[in-house]
């Protein structure tokens, strides 16, 4: 009789073994939460040759590519554009959008040439005669996202967007050793750790991996205003983390040339 109510509890002792099992946390004790993978981003650089262009531009990306872009859940997607000044009078508009792979990427462009609704509503942007064609040259740029900062991260700064600086950086190396050293610096060195300290705002930090100015680096940082922006240099600057840092030998010689961009976000940004 013994045996027999044995026999008979043991299904219910497996059940609630199971049950425990099922509802006991999947962590490791001691083990930190895995990071995010690391992002790649596509940024498109539009030229005008005049204003009609990028209005042209405009209309196309506000109306058809963005709810497309809506559509296959790519997002969020950030468009700027450049202020025009003595030194540079080509007018640009810059496009930057986040993917979970280099697969997704590939997806999203086959999946918008076939889109029925996106060749329809944007019919006079691509089909463009040549004789008045949206804009005059189309640059795409591919980019890894930084190890410490692995996803993109829309930005926090409010105000008007007209007033807003959207500081771009692009920074080349002479070498492919000194360019993996500059990233080092980003990462384990603590550049990005001090950008989040004095509170940059940044939107991304990445290595180009396919561009026209290789090796080299590109990253994303945002301001209310060129006050702020001035404001935030100097405490950079003249941060004790950053002139250790940049004194340290292995990080000597790493940027050959420097970009900087400022731009500021269209009314239709997703930021």
């Amino acid at each position: 009789m013994r045996l027999l109510k044995i026999l008979l509890l043991l299904p219910i002792a497996a059940l609630i073994l199971v049950a425990c099992q099922t509802n006991a946390p999947d962590e490791r004790v001691g083990e930190e939460p895995a990071k995010p993978s690391r992002q790649y981003y596509q940024l498109k650089v539009y030229s005008f040759v005049d204003a009609d262009q990028q209005v042209l531009t405009d209309e196309y990306l506000a109306e058809t590519w963005l709810p497309a872009m809506e559509r296959f859940e790519v997002g969020p997607v950030g468009v700027f554009k450049n202020r025009p000044g003595d030194d540079d009078t080509v007018r640009r508009t810059y496009v930057l959008i986040p993917y979970g792979s280099l697969a997704e990427w590939e997806q999203s462009e086959a999946m918008l040439h076939v889109d029925s609704v996106h060749n329809e509503t944007g019919k006079s942007f691509l089909q463009a005669s040549h004789e008045v064609p949206p804009y005059q040259r189309v640059e795409s740029i591919l980019l890894k996202a930084f190890e410490e900062m692995p996803t993109i991260k829309p930005t926090a700064v409010s105000g008007p967007r007209s007033e807003r600086v959207y500081e771009l950086r692009s920074y080349e190396s002479p070498t492919e050793d000194l360019f993996h050293r500059k990233v080092d610096m980003f990462n384990a060195g603590g550049e990005v750790a001090l950008f989040e300290k004095l509170g940059f705002n940044a939107v991304f930090y990445s290595e180009v991996i396919s561009g026209a100015h290789m090796p080299n680096l590109m990253y994303m940082t945002t301001f209310p205003n060129m006050e702020s922006r001035e404001e935030h240099w100097e405490a950079f600057v003249d941060a004790p983390e950053w002139k250790e840092m940049s004194s340290l030998d292995k990080y000597q010689h790493t940027v050959s040339h420097a970009d900087v961009m400022l731009l500021y976000p269209t009314e239709y940004s997703d930021y």
